[in-house]
C-alpha cells in the first residue's frame, strides 16, 4: 500500500491488546507523564511531522508543563511504532502538551505549532514521507477547535501573502491517545544527535 494514502478502517491493522507503558516522570521537566495532573493544567494534541523533534519543541515552550509522544488519529488501538511506520494503522504520530493555563494558553501553542514545521505538505514533512507525518490538530473542547479553525484561516492568508500553498492541517476531535515506546519519549535529550526533520516554513504566524 501507498503509505501517503489514507488507510480505511477495513484495511487498518488489527488492535493490540498490549498496552505501552511508560516512564511516570518527564525526562526533561521532572513532571508525571500520566496524571493526575495539577488543577491548572489543560491538554493539548498536536502532530507535525516526525514526534522527536515536535516534542523538543512544545516542551521547551513557557508553561509547559509536560509532553508525551504517541499516536491519534487512526484505527489501530495500541499500535506499535513498527505498526505505525507500515502506514497501516491511520495513525498520526502526535505529541500531547500539559500545559499550565495560568502560565500560557492554547492560542501561543497553536502559534509554536503553525510556524514549527510545513502545513501545507499533506501526507508527509519534508523528507518524511507517509500518513503518520500528517499535519493536525485534536481538539479537546469547543473553544479549542474555534481557536484551531481560526488560527488556521489567519496563518493562510500569511502563507498566501508569502506565495505557499493550502494548508492540509486535519482539525478534528481529539480520539484515544496511545503512548508511544519509552524509547520515543523525549527522545532528542536521550539522543541529543538524534536525527530531526522538523523545519517550518519561514512565515511569522
Amino acid at each position: 500500500m501507498d503509505k501517503q494514502t489514507m488507510v480505511s478502517r477495513e484495511q487498518a491493522l488489527p488492535n493490540r491488546q498490549d498496552i505501552i507503558t511508560v516512564a511516570p516522570r518527564h525526562a526533561v521537566l521532572g513532571n508525571v507523564t500520566q496524571g493526575p495532573w495539577p488543577t491548572h493544567a489543560q491538554k493539548a494534541y498536536f502532530a507535525l511531522g516526525c514526534f522527536w523533534g515536535a516534542e523538543k519543541l512544545l516542551w521547551e515552550q513557557p508553561g509547559v508543563y509536560s509532553t508525551s509522544v504517541g499516536y491519534m488519529g487512526g484505527f489501530t488501538k495500541n499500535a506499535t511504532y513498527e505498526d505505525i511506520c507500515s502506514g497501516n494503522t491511520g495513525h498520526t504520530e502526535t505529541v500531547m502538551v500539559v500545559y499550565n493555563q495560568e502560565l500560557t494558553d492554547f492560542w501561543t501553542l497553536l502559534e509554536v505549532f503553525w510556524q514549527g514545521h510545513n502545513p501545507t505538505q499533506g501526507m508527509q514533512q519534508g523528507n518524511d514521507k507517509g500518513s503518520q507525518y500528517r499535519s493536525a490538530v485534536f481538539w479537546t473542547d469547543d473553544m479549542q477547535k474555534m481557536f484551531a479553525e481560526k488560527s488556521m484561516g489567519l496563518y493562510q492568508n500569511n502563507l498566501n501573502k508569502a506565495g505557499l500553498g493550502k494548508i492540509t492541517t486535519e482539525i478534528k476531535k481529539a480520539k484515544e491517545f496511545y503512548f508511544a515506546e519509552d524509547v520515543h519519549q523525549q527522545y532528542l535529550h536521550k539522543n541529543p544527535t538524534g536525527y530531526c526533520g522538523l523545519g517550518g516554513t519561514g512565515v511569522e504566524f
